[in-house]
């Protein structure tokens, strides 16, 4: 079972940047695609972005497409999500995800369907002030 590690949260002004990490101990992280997904306080969690787990194929949410960016670094046995132009709306609590490709009868590369993310982290808490 692979343990996961969110980092890199905090507090910023509108328009800031922020740099999550998500690191991985237990398992290699390069067996895995990685999501990152978000929860706001009284609202569904939901997909933020995801990353095959060879770094080849990689996608965000229309929320957050052009501003957020989710990469790898499998020998560092770390995902990335690089948030930029953050909004108020970007507040949550961010998790990372590791789906094992291999547990599914879908073949696809990345999944933003949070049920084939069997592996969580804790999370890491984004707030973003107006």
């Amino acid at each position: 079972q692979v343990q996961l590690v969110e980092s890199g949260g905090g507090l910023v002004q509108a328009g800031g940047s922020l740099r999550l990490s998500c690191a991985a101990s237990g398992r290699t992280i390069s067996r895995y695609d990685i999501g990152w997904f978000r929860q706001a306080p009284g609202k569904e969690r939901e997909y933020v972005a995801a990353i095959s787990r060879s770094g080849d194929s990689a996608l965000s949410s229309d929320s957050v497409k052009g501003r957020f960016t989710i990469s790898r670094d499998n020998a560092k046995n770390t995902v990335y999500l690089q948030m930029n132009s953050l909004k108020p709306e970007d507040t949550a609590v961010y998790y990372c995800a590791a789906r094992p490709r291999w547990a599914y009868t879908t073949a696809q590369a990345i999944s933003a369907d949070q049920y084939e993310y069997d592996y969580w982290g804790q999370g890491t808490q984004v707030t973003v002030s107006s």
